[in-house]
């Protein structure tokens, strides 16, 4: 049963009680300008998952930015199968590194032995993501779908919902923050205190009541448009780079980090 309600609120709805938590579930930079901006809009946690880096560094950075005020939790969203037929992962609570470019059941393997927290980013938006079949196919391993996401056009998001009734899945929202002024712009409220990595992971798989929000207005338009803007460049040119000039990715599974620990499900 879902218990979370599954039209995103605006933040003049808010209401929240003192054990609740705001958590932006995932930003893609980190900065001191990404600090001020989640405290400024009283965010309590961030979830950091950077695109091509690896799980040690990104734990190492956030762990930098982590304060009394702000805890910052490493995450990966994880790109499965080949560029072709890549879909998304965003994985929080990793023990272990896992790459990308790796079958779709062997990441869910590996994230399986690790009990880690399986959520589904942006589904069925564009061709990089869950469509509905592969979350019922995969349902018991899928722990949350975002159905709110700063980044994604309003169909993408209204599409998000459906699918929360469609397969009984818990929500959360993110800003997908990939520029330091969107962050906290979207966040999930938990009805709990949230003061570590497994604090967050225990929430998120035992299906702890939360509620989804959102700002409006000109500032927050105007950001929406610079993040689509950055999402056509992320397509485009920066695409071609990695596919083309810039050789092999520090997550490839054939990195000599991962030690041939992959190899057996690698796309590649």
């Amino acid at each position: 049963m879902v218990t979370a309600n599954l039209t995103p609120y605006r933040t003049d709805d808010v209401t929240e009680t003192t054990a609740s938590t705001r958590v932006d579930l995932h930003v893609k930079v980190l900065s001191d300008e990404v600090v001020t901006c989640a405290k400024a809009r009283e965010i309590d946690v961030i979830v950091y998952a950077p695109h091509f880096t690896r799980f040690d560094n990104i734990r190492s950075r956030a762990a930098q930015f982590s304060d009394d005020d702000l805890l910052v939790i490493p995450a990966r969203e994880i790109f499965t199968g080949s560029w072709q037929t890549r879909r998304h992962i965003l994985a929080i609570g990793l023990n272990e590194p896992i790459p990308d470019f790796i079958s779709l059941t062997g990441a869910l393997d590996a994230l399986d032995r690790q009990g880690a927290a399986t959520l589904i980013p942006h589904p069925e938006f564009m061709n990089v993501s869950f469509s509905e079949s592969d979350i019922q196919a995969n349902a018991d391993a899928v722990d949350a779908i975002e159905v709110y996401n700063f980044k994604s056009p309003g169909w993408a998001n209204t599409r998000s919902i459906s699918l929360i009734t469609e397969t009984n899945h818990q929500p959360f929202g993110s800003s997908y923050a990939h520029l330091p002024g969107s962050v906290g712009r979207v966040w999930t409220t938990f009805d709990c205190a949230i003061d570590s990595e497994a604090d967050l992971v225990e929430a998120l798989k035992s299906g702890v009541s939360r509620r989804v929000y959102h700002e409006r207005g000109l500032r927050y338009t105007a950001h929406e448009l610079a993040e689509f803007v950055h999402l056509v460049y992320e397509n485009s040119w920066k695409k071609l780079d990695r596919l083309f000039l810039s050789g092999m990715e520090p997550t490839h599974p054939q990195h000599i980090a991962y030690d041939g620990k992959y190899d057996d499900v690698a796309e590649y």
